[in-house]
């Protein structure tokens, strides 16, 4: 549980890093990339060890990839709708059927 509730707040800062300057368009570019760099860094010091104890659980590198992609693409998907304004749309349900299966295949036989 651990590894996925930090994934799920590294997910957060890793969105808002990534895309949250797209709602200021007006600001230098440069001092985007320097403030997305200090956000990406609470970012890291989440997702790595959510990787560590993950894979001290008995993950795998690729089941806690996988992981990951799912959590991100939930995270995103609630940001495009409050933050970006975007609707979502039915490629989002695909894309996450896709991934899903993705995750079915990674944990497929894995014991607890």
């Amino acid at each position: 549980m651990t590894p996925l509730l930090l994934l799920i707040a590294s997910n957060i800062f890793m969105t808002i890093a990534w895309y949250g300057h797209l709602k200021f368009s007006h600001a230098n570019l440069w001092i985007v990339i320097l403030v997305s760099w200090g956000i990406a860094l609470v970012e890291y010091c989440l997702a790595v060890p959510a990787n560590r104890i993950g894979y001290a659980q008995g993950l795998s590198g690729g089941q806690l990839k996988i992981m990951q992609e799912c959590v991100a693409l939930i995270v995103f998907a609630v940001f495009a709708v409050v933050v970006l304004k975007e609707p979502l749309s039915w490629r989002y349900a695909g894309a996450f059927v896709c991934i899903l299966g993705a995750a079915a295949f990674m944990f497929a036989g894995r014991t607890a």
